[in-house]
């Protein structure tokens, strides 16, 4: 006879994504949001977000992976197949480059009804100074054959999503992999990744959201045929139903923040603050490299263009304000981005199955005293 089937046997073997009609939120939830960090909105008043307070997504276990020993594999549709050590690749000609990453889930715990997982609100957002070899130098340096159509990556870390038992990647086509400004990168903000934002050696695709910057790699394999792969093939699509195919979630969707005024209330985060002049600040963004054109301001619905800053950057986000006469009473502040493609934030957010790309505009409750 079969083992009888226990209560969390059926929880691992789960292929459904329960949705909630109510405001209550799982143990489960809470254990990633314990488990995964938000950016705290006010640093959205550094360009480059420091490192500490970066936001962070981890699927499953921060691998421990000792530098000495470790080496990235390069195999599969390559002319030369090798296996560098951390010491050789740091030798290789490296760049900088200033990028937001959004995490593609950015908003899921405002939706309803809600998809179950990591529960973010607004803050899966951050800016980081990434150093690193560019992956065409090392897909050059290998010979990629020309029957490859995209390029593997694998990272460290395994375990179990929807039933399915796996090890992270993802793949990017060829032409996306060649392009300049995707990274192998060794240092974040000046100093060698730490742990938990995937040293020794991770991925970084600009204008991207973030599951596509894979952590802890430690192959890249080119192969003919679409990869399969559960992160690839299963999650992170834009789906309406289980049963859907789905369109692959990819480009960083328009958007921006209000780096909340004021002072505010412990629990509900309401923001407090003294009638007069007020300078209203935030950060917006857009993904592919197309920067942001117009951001508009919203009080209590009336809405007003902000004056943007100077860009830190082709793929970081581009700081606004606006001056506002603050009059004693209740208040609602949100923002509204558009980029140079006519990409505007919605007003209400288009739902889909796993809460992917929400980028409907904020709400800020403001009490002028």
């Amino acid at each position: 006879m079969p083992p009888p089937t226990t209560d969390l046997a059926r929880r691992l073997a789960s292929t459904e994504s329960v949705l909630t009609e109510d405001a209550r939120f799982g143990f489960d939830e809470l254990q990633l949001a314990f488990r995964n960090r938000g950016m705290l909105l006010e640093a959205l008043g550094y360009d480059i977000t420091p490192t500490g307070m970066h936001f962070l997504l981890t699927h499953f276990d921060v691998p421990q992976i000792d530098a000495g020993k470790w080496r990235l594999d390069v195999g599969g549709l390559f002319a030369q197949k090798f296996a560098l050590p951390l010491a050789e690749l740091r030798k290789l000609p490296q760049k900088t480059l200033t990028v937001t990453m959004e995490c593609a889930g950015n908003g899921r715990a405002l939706l309803n009804p809600r998809p179950v997982g990591q529960p973010w609100i607004n803050e899966a957002v951050s800016t980081a100074r990434w150093t690193g070899v560019p992956l065409a130098t090392l897909l050059r340096r290998a010979g990629l054959r020309p029957t490859a159509s995209e390029i593997v990556f694998w990272g460290a870390d395994s375990g179990i999503e929807r039933g399915d038992e796996h090890t992270y990647a993802r793949s990017l086509k060829v032409a996306d992999a060649m392009r300049e400004e995707v990274l192998l990168a060794l240092d974040m903000n000046g100093a060698p990744l730490e742990p938990q934002h995937g040293a020794p050696l991770r991925l970084i695709v600009p204008g991207w959201y973030g599951m596509a910057s894979v952590k802890w790699i430690r192959r890249i394999e080119a192969v003919e045929r679409p990869f399969e792969g559960h992160q690839q093939a299963h999650n992170y699509h834009y789906r309406q139903t289980p049963d859907a195919p789905g369109v692959p979630v990819t480009h960083i969707r328009v958007r921006a923040l209000i780096q909340p005024p004021g002072i505010a209330d412990f629990v509900s985060r309401a923001r407090v603050l003294d009638a007069g002049r007020v300078r209203l600040f935030g950060r917006a963004w857009s993904g592919a490299g197309v920067p942001v054109t117009h951001v508009d301001v919203a009080i209590n619905g009336e809405w007003r263009p902000a004056e943007l800053a100077v860009q830190v950057g082709g793929y970081a986000w581009r700081a606004w304000s606006c001056e506002w006469d603050a009059q004693p009473g209740e208040y609602q502040l949100s923002c509204r981005a558009t980029d140079a493609h006519g990409e505007i934030q919605p007003l209400e957010q288009w739902w889909n199955r796993s809460g992917m790309g929400n980028n409907r505009v904020q709400k800020v409750a403001v009490l002028v005293r």
